[in-house]
Order: structure tokens, then C-alpha cells, then sequence
């Protein structure tokens, strides 16, 4: 099987633009600066070449090698060896390459991946590259099963993390429809109190109640949970903002931005269901 080389140059303009936001993406930068850089991290052609015309290639190239279809078995569990070997007996920046080359099936496994919705991208990916790294030193790089070895370190853990996060977000929707009809004098926000709209199981004398409005709009998939939490914390419990940005590590100004699209969600929704019922 012969390949030839990209230049680097070409090779960055074909990437796509990398989202900062996105944990994987960051690693993506990072692995690239190490393979087009004025002295390129290489490794043998051979290990993923049956007929290489050059001795070595640069480590985003064999990386395309090795998920290409035509790759044998043979050579994929030689070039994972090496990679996992360098990893665990140099160090940086091997170990950088070693979780990188995991990018494009931990890309697939995540798109697969049924979590919920109020689960941030960011904290799966997140948590995929670190079950990747950490199982990277352990791992026996002469096991044939070496790679699927790290792809399952991160397939169980998002899988942790997405039911954890159902179990959690299935507590916290009880612990808010526990609060059905006790505002209890709370100062009421517009957005919410200025529509008498019926709520499933509320008893009469009730359907003004905040809580239960944001409840009925996160099972209409108006808002999501997180917002719902967001507007009925700061807007109904008055807990200040700082509060709840700190918590969930994000700026005050993104999570003030948050809190006023979820509303204005929430006002339009409102807004129809009233039109509806006239």
C-alpha cells in the first residue's frame, strides 16, 4: 500500500475551524502543532504502511492512516503498540499523541451517544479524555485489544456520567415539583405570574404558581432543566447569581445571558398558550 505525504501547509487549510469551546478540539489544536510544526513529531512509516515511500511520517498522517478502511488489523495493533509504548516510557509529548489518536472514534462514540440534553457537550468530551489518559499508563501496549482497551475506559465513562446525570436531573425535577404551590409570598417575576395557565394536577386556586409553570415548560421542552433551575433559583429563591456561577463555572455575564434567552423562551411559549386559550 503506497501513500504520499501532504505538505503541512496543506494539510492545516484543510482542517476545519477549531471550536475553543470543545475539550476535544483543544487536543485536536494541540496534536496538529505537534505534527506541522518547522520540526514535525514523526514516527516510522512503516508501522502503518505495507510499502511506505518515505521512513517516516508526520503523526497526523499516520493517525489518517490508521482509521483509513484499507489499514489492516495488523498494522493498526503495531502502530497503537508504539504510540502506547512511547506514551508510557517518554512521556510528553507522546502521551498527548496517544489520547489524540483516539479523537475520531471518541468522535463517532459521542455522537452516538443518547445523553441528556441539559448535559453539556464539553463535560462528556471532557470526561472521555481524561478515562482515555488515564488508562493510557496502565494499558499493555503489546495487547492486541490495547486501543479498544482506551476506547472502552471512555465508553464507560460517559456512560457513567450520562446516567448519573438522568439520576440527577430525575432528583431535582421531583425536588422542584415538591415546591408546587409554596411560593409563599416569593416575589413573582412577569414572566411568569402574569399568566393563570392550567397545570396538569394542580389543584385549584393554583395555577398562577411559578414553579409549576416552570415545571410544565421543562416537560414541553420550552426550557431545559438547567434553565428552569437557573430562572427559579435566582428569579424565585433570590439566590444571587455569583452563586450559581461559581457552581456550575461559567461567568456571571454568560449565565445572566442564559437566564434572559431562557425567558424570553419562556414568554413567547407563554405568550401562545394564552392566545390558544382565548
Amino acid at each position: 500500500m503506497r501513500h504520499t505525504s501532504l505538505p503541512a501547509s496543506h494539510r492545516v487549510a484543510c482542517t476545519r475551524p477549531l471550536d475553543h469551546s470543545s475539550p476535544l478540539q483543544l487536543l485536536e489544536e494541540s496534536f496538529l502543532t505537534l505534527a506541522t510544526g518547522p520540526q514535525p513529531l514523526t514516527l516510522p512509516a512503516h508501522l502503518v504502511c505495507e510499502e511506505p515511500e518515505q521512513d517516516v511520517l508526520p503523526v497526523d498522517q499516520v493517525r489518517t492512516r490508521l482509521a483509513h478502511a484499507a489499514t489492516s488489523p495488523a498494522l493498526r495493533r503495531r502502530t497503537w503498540c508504539e504510540v502506547i509504548s512511547r506514551a508510557q516510557s517518554l512521556g510528553e509529548p507522546w502521551d498527548v499523541v496517544a489520547v489524540a489518536m483516539t479523537i475520531p472514534v471518541l468522535r463517532r462514540m459521542l455522537a452516538r451517544l443518547p445523553y441528556p440534553a441539559h448535559l453539556e457537550r464539553a463535560e462528556v468530551e471532557q470526561e472521555a479524555l481524561v478515562a482515555v489518559a488515564t488508562a493510557v499508563p496502565s494499558v499493555d501496549a503489546d495487547n492486541a485489544d490495547a486501543a479498544r482497551e482506551l476506547f472502552a475506559a471512555a465508553d464507560r465513562a460517559v456512560h457513567r456520567l450520562a446516567y448519573a446525570a438522568r439520576r440527577r436531573a430525575a432528583r431535582e425535577t421531583g425536588e422542584v415539583a415538591f415546591h408546587l404551590g409554596r411560593v409563599d409570598g416569593t416575589a413573582s417575576h412577569p414572566a411568569l405570574s402574569s399568566y393563570g395557565l392550567p397545570v396538569p394536577g394542580a389543584e385549584l386556586g393554583e395555577t398562577k404558581d411559578e414553579y409549576a409553570v416552570l415545571v410544565r415548560a421543562v416537560q414541553a421542552r420550552v426550557v431545559s432543566l438547567a434553565e428552569a433551575q437557573l430562572i427559579g433559583r435566582t428569579r424565585l429563591g433570590g439566590e444571587p447569581m455569583q452563586h450559581l456561577a461559581s457552581e456550575r463555572g461559567v461567568s456571571v455575564r454568560q449565565l445572566y445571558r442564559r437566564r434572559a434567552a431562557a425567558e424570553q423562551q419562556l414568554t413567547v411559549h407563554l405568550s401562545q398558550l394564552l392566545r390558544e386559550q382565548r
